[in-house]
């Protein structure tokens, strides 16, 4: 059905676009010079099997059969230090799969590591952002992403293609299926994701004249932001709920100064919607308690919300049948703590994922690795599901969507 060699030697391949020469590390950020190189090799390996390679407007590269199908896929842009398998595994193995099976087509998606926002290409595809909007988006260094794409080649337009389905094969990038022995993980949920970004000000002053009694500082507030919501969360979350304070600048960020202004993200998730609003007001009312008994300003903007996506039964029958057959008793059915291109193309048509172990649970990380044998069980379970979907139609309650 596969051939082992063949797709282990793609992923080596697709790795040296972009190696860091850290052990297998790859930095192939979207729309960089290796992450294009990258897209027209695999464009070639696509042409290879039989497919017919296509760009969209946003850079998402398509490896397309004739009438409506499976879409199998993921990204293979990578984070500034990234893994080699983050992605690119989900593609590679979906090269494979398509090489046998004339009704699957292939999917690159472009940004999913989020360059220019999270989950880009994806999020244009499904229609969650326009691409005249993801066109004003900026990354770190200053470039818009409507400049960045002028290195995309302009191809023929399809859009109204349809899809029968899109299953994502992945890396796990967690600790569950290699801390318990496990080779293959169904997805049951992706996790719904909420991030606010608040920032709180002071006065900012002499830090050896200013008696603490007087201060307003800045930090102290984050400080005393973060015990508390701890504190608040203890009642209303799971164990597998999670929440980060992952980003903080604080100005004037000086040994000798009082800070006086403090921005930072706060981002949390889970499977359930209600949950998720219900640590949102949490979240806001922590913050607005704090500043006030500190007498500190407050602001608090650009609410990110991405829904938990249920994957489809149907879909799922098929991957759980296909993992008892490849690894008997060494499959779990879990849900996905990282956000994936699935959660937008859910928005079109049914979806469903599974993961493969991370070794030590790293990901996005030069160090990130898995084993070859729990590679090609991933490819071989994703191929299995694939047959049978593609020879018996199982997807008659979901009508496909024209993209």
């Amino acid at each position: 059905m596969i051939n082992p060699d063949r797709f282990l030697s793609d992923l080596h391949q697709l790795r040296q676009f972009g190696a860091s020469g850290v052990g297998k590390g790859v930095v192939r950020p979207a729309y960089c010079e290796a992450d294009m190189a990258a897209r027209r090799w695999l464009a070639d390996r696509m042409a290879e099997a039989g497919l017919s390679p296509q760009f969209d407007a946003m850079g998402n590269l398509f490896g397309l059969r004739d009438g409506a199908g499976l879409l199998l896929g993921s990204h293979t842009d990578t984070q500034p230090e990234g893994g080699w398998l983050d992605g690119a595994l989900g593609v590679i193995a979906a090269l494979e799969v398509a090489r046998s099976n004339p009704g699957v087509s292939v999917v690159s998606f472009q940004d999913e590591e989020g360059r220019f926002g999270a989950l880009t290409g994806s999020s244009v595809f499904s229609g969650a952002v326009d691409q005249a909007q993801a066109d004003q988006f900026v990354a770190k260094d200053g470039m818009s992403l409507g400049t960045a794409r002028a290195v995309v080649p302009r191809g023929e337009c399809w859009n109204q293609r349809e899809f029968s389905a899109y299953i994502e094969l992945h890396i796990e990038q967690g600790p569950v299926l290699d801390a318990s022995d496990q080779q293959i993980g169904v997805v049951t949920d992706i996790v719904g994701s909420r991030q606010l970004e608040i920032t709180f000000s002071g006065q900012q002053n002499h830090a050896g004249t200013t008696p603490m009694h007087v201060r307003r500082d800045a930090f102290q507030g984050l400080s005393a932001f973060n015990a508390a919501l701890n504190d608040r969360f203890r009642n209303v979350v799971t164990p597998d709920t999670v929440w980060t304070i992952g980003h903080v600048t604080l100005s004037p960020n000086a040994a000798s100064i009082v800070p006086g202004r403090v921005s930072f993200s706060v981002q949390w998730r889970d499977a359930q919607e209600d949950r998720l609003a219900r640590m949102e007001q949490i979240v806001r009312d922590t913050a607005a308690e704090i500043a006030a008994g500190a007498g500190l300003g407050i602001s608090i903007e650009g609410l990110r919300h991405l829904k938990p996506v249920a994957m489809d039964l149907t879909l799922r029958r098929a991957l759980e049948e296909a993992a008892q057959t490849v690894s008997p008793g060494r499959w779990r059915l879990m849900p996905s703590g990282a956000l994936h291109d699935a959660s937008n193309v859910a928005r079109l048509m049914p979806v469903a994922m599974l993961f493969v172990p991370s070794i030590g649970g790293i990901s996005h990380d030069f160090a990130e690795d898995t084993a070859e044998a729990d590679l090609v069980a991933g490819v071989e379970v994703l191929a299995r599901a694939a047959a049978r979907l593609t020879r018996e139609p199982q997807l008659q309650s979901t009508s496909p969507r024209k993209i």
